[in-house]
């Protein structure tokens, strides 16, 4: 599509019809009050929510580094049992990864991204809000479990058979359980964020003028898609087999530890980058605003985003050098470590060269964005040491990779993190940070953070192994121990002081002048302090940095001269528009304020925490209530059929209310969703072909295994559904409403049939899944399937029932839309598993 050509800018309204139009807005806009409050959905306050809970988990998982840092000052030391530091070890490193690494880029680009973007929400605020309730759920469940000697003791890394046969009680299930809900909250808000990013920037902003703030979230939002759902494949596959016995890392029985190793790091090295390039994004706002001019090299910065997110996942191997593989593999792997350097130094070059050319004016934020750098840079570089495979067999499991580690994701992530803050910190409440404090803080963290991890390099090129609880005298560790131990404090102690600069009272400071530091991208159109409607009207944008380029630019947001300065009908609304040139297709409302976010997510989580104890009718009575709660909602939330057709927007341009297919970002959402769901899925295929490579008799004779006839004859069924399904989406489409209730009946018979089918091949045969591997991965590729037809069912019953109920017709048809878009990527869960299960002993 092209460009949109608006009517050129009217005249200011009256100043009597901006305050109405302001009236309307904040009334339509309105955060709820006492009580209620909790119920709020809008990007602000659950962004804001979800920042502090991240920083909580934070400030938790740092107390636990601290205490460690004691148990290792000196040698011998009883501080802590070798259990306590286990269970510490453990949490500290899942709350740093789980918990505060990847949630707090979410929570600030929750918070922060909409206004970025010119827009007056996310697209799903219920969604986000349902991420936050459930990853705060899930974290203190998993935090808890410490307080109760309950917690994992396998590392954060929960290697088998360490964690499957020599580790009772239910610490491991507390970490598989406990963070596959968490997983699923960063997925969610993953989705949120894709979709907001492509679908609800202002008319205008074609993808090449787009923050490098979203491009960033956009490479990592896709990288979280394709990384967590191996992590949760690896957990099913883990927890089965504590559960229920099955044999997926027990290698009497044919299964192999090594296959978890490579579903976790395929996730664990992305990761890397998923913490690391939202931190990159936040530097790349701040570079240009204290330099004075447009960020140089914007293409080669999001062509090296790009690339480095897709070499990411080429470098998982990079951490199993010494488990025995061939030669060749360890080569490529060795080879795709280091040239991931290429793209990482093109982005720290370009910031560099905006510096060089700019009027830098000083700043503390300024200062934790170099720090940050410059950190990041001597963990790269330890990073392409450890990437030689020689050298790493040498320095593996040493301290040497603890100090690599914490310079990459500590100093290469929290000191931008500290940055952003100090930038950021205005639109939160209209009032800024101390630049006195700050510059406190900056130097004790700096100072502390060297003093602490730069010595874990010396400790482990001596020789000491990492995850140890203590160490004998005489071995040359101790002084270095002890530098790192005070270095960690010092460290705390800067913490301090940027905690009581973010929470000390601020009554009787001055507002913030607006846009502070003269920044040139739309966040800072905000007011101080802030309004819940985002941005007074949504803005038509020329350029990179409209603040800059755009003449008198903020007065004609203020003045409502752009696009729905006005909420006539009480609708919380924004603008979608088209991926690549921002053309406008729809005026999208949102819903409002809700507790069903909330109690679904509390219902989801009791599946999980019931499901750690064994407890399975109270995980069953919570399935039901998380099903029927999300049902109410979307049964109440999505897809209104609107009281008019069309609504005027401003500027002469009239857009629909409601659209379904790839322009509406529902579709979109599904779309993103299953693309995730299909890589966990893929995983789980990638360990049957695993499983393959390492033994001559995988698959064993074709007459064990589920045999050809009922898998065939049940996919067969199931594609019928498909096809039926896709029929209704038609048939409602033309509005032959009998035809449609016809094609639903059928498409859900054959779908209850076909599952039946599908599972009765390896029922009949007696593949005992506890017996060995073979069983058990067939079982796994069914199960999965069936799960997901049932889904598919349910879908195809709640798209009947809207029919019938009068909330979706042939012209409001977008639930069925996306039902059919799901049983797409059913079908071709359907045909791989058939092909697998059924086709492949034949060529094997």
């Amino acid at each position: 599509m092209s460009h949109i050509d608006p009517e050129p800018l009217a005249e200011a309204p009256p100043l009597e019809v901006q305050q109405a139009q302001r009236s309307r807005l904040l009334d339509a806009w309105k955060t709820p009050t006492g009580w209620r409050y909790w119920s709020a959905v809008n990007n602000t306050e659950v962004g804001l929510w979800y920042t502090v809970a991240a920083c909580c988990f934070f400030l938790f998982g740092g107390v636990l580094a601290l205490l460690m840092r004691i148990q290792l000052a000196v040698p011998n030391n009883d501080f802590l049992t070798a259990d306590e530091y286990n269970q510490i070890f453990t949490m500290h490193g899942s709350v740093m990864m789980f918990l505060f690494a990847v949630p707090i880029f979410e929570a600030f680009s929750i918070m922060i991204l909409p206004e970025m973007l010119g827009a007056r929400d996310l697209p799903f605020p219920r969604l986000s809000a349902y991420g936050f309730w459930s990853f705060l759920l899930g974290g203190l469940f998993v935090c808890g479990s410490l307080f109760f000697d309950a917690a994992p003791r396998g590392g954060w890394f929960m290697y088998p058979p360490l964690t499957t046969k020599y580790q009772t009680g239910v610490g491991a299930d507390i970490w598989l359980l406990g963070l596959s809900f968490i997983e699923v909250a960063s997925i969610a808000a993953a989705v949120e964020l894709i979709v907001g990013v492509v679908k609800c920037r202002p008319p205008g902003m074609r993808i090449n003028l787009i923050p490098l703030y979203s491009w960033y979230i956009l490479v990592v939002a896709g990288m979280i898609l394709f990384a967590f759902p191996p992590l949760i494949a690896g957990d099913l596959l883990m927890e089965m087999e504590r559960a229920f016995d099955w044999p997926f890392f027990d290698p009497d029985r044919g299964g192999d530890p090594l296959l978890w190793q490579h579903l976790f790091w395929i996730f664990g090295h992305p990761e890397v980058y998923i913490v690391f390039l939202p931190s990159v994004a936040l530097i790349a706002m701040i570079v240009p605003t204290f330099a004075r001019l447009p960020m140089m090299g914007y293409s080669w910065i999001v062509l090296s985003a790009v690339g480095t997110g897709f070499l990411s996942f080429g470098l998982w191997v990079h951490h199993m050098f010494t488990t025995g593989l061939p030669g060749i593999s360890i080569g490529i792997f060795s080879a795709a470590s280091q040239a991931v350097a290429i793209p990482t130094g093109i982005q720290i070059f370009c910031f560099i060269a905006t510096l060089m050319v700019g009027r830098v004016t000083k700043s503390v934020c300024l200062l934790f964005a170099f720090a940050g750098l410059a950190t990041f840079v001597i963990g790269g570089l330890t990073g392409v040491m450890v990437a030689i495979a020689p050298f790493d067999f040498q320095a593996h499991d040493t301290f040497f990779v603890v100090g690599h580690l914490h310079y990459v994701l500590v100093g290469g992530t929290v000191f931008p993190i500290v940055a952003a803050f100090y930038y950021y910190f205005p639109l939160v409440n209209g009032k800024a940070l101390s630049e006195k404090l700050g510059r406190i803080a900056f130097w004790l963290m700096l100072i502390g953070f060297n003093v602490a991890f730069m010595p874990m390099h010396w400790t482990g090129l001596l020789g000491m192994p990492r995850r140890v609880f203590t160490y004998p005298a005489g071995l040359g560790f101790e002084m270095w121990n002890l530098v790192s131990t005070v270095g960690a404090f010092v460290l705390a102690a800067g913490f301090l002081v940027f905690l009581w600069d973010v929470v000390r009272p601020k009554k009787h400071q001055q507002l913030a002048e607006r846009n502070p530091w003269g920044a040139g991208t739309l966040e800072w159109l905000a007011e101080m302090p802030d309004k819940p409607w985002g941005v007074r009207s949504i803005p038509e944008i020329d350029s990179r940095y409209p603040l800059w380029d755009q003449p008198n630019f903020m007065r004609d947001v203020d003045e409502g001269r752009f696009y729905l300065p006005d909420a006539e009908e009480h609708f919380r609304e924004t603008l979608v528009t088209t991926s690549i040139d921002a053309t406008p297709v729809q005026c999208l409302r949102v819903p409002g304020p809700t507790f069903l976010a909330f109690f679904a997510a509390m219902f989801t989580g009791g599946v999980f925490i019931f499901a750690t104890y064994h407890f399975w009718t109270a995980t069953i009575i919570s399935g039901i209530l998380a099903l029927s709660t999300i049902l109410i909602w979307l049964w109440t939330g999505t897809a209104w059929i609107p009281e008019k057709p069309k609504k005027d927007v401003g500027l002469g341009l009239s857009l629909p209310t409601y659209v379904s297919g790839p322009d509406a970002v529902g579709w979109w959402a599904m779309f993103i969703t299953m693309l995730g769901d299909m890589t966990a899925f893929v995983s789980l295929v990638f360990g049957y072909f695993f499983y393959w490579t390492i033994h001559e008799d995988f698959p064993p004779d074709q007459e064990s295994g589920p045999g050809v006839f009922w898998p065939v004859v049940g996919g067969s069924a199931l594609l019928m559904a498909w096809l039926l399904t896709v029929s209704a989406r038609n048939f409602n489409k033309r509005d032959k409403t009998k035809l449609f209730y016809v094609s639903i009946v059928c498409a859900l018979a054959l779908g209850l049939a076909g599952a039946v089918g599908l599972a009765w091949g390896p029922w009949t045969t007696g593949l005992e899944p506890t017996s060995h591997i073979y069983p058990a991965i067939v079982w796994i590729l069914v199960g999965w399937t069936i799960v997901h037809i049932f889904v598919g069912i349910i879908m195809q019953i709640y798209c009947a029932s809207r029919r019938i109920a009068g909330r979706m017709t042939h012209c409001y048809d977008a639930d069925i839309v996306n039902v059919a878009l799901y049983w797409h990527f059913v079908a071709l869960t359907v045909f791989i598993t058939v092909a697998v299960i059924a086709g492949f002993p034949f060529v094997a």
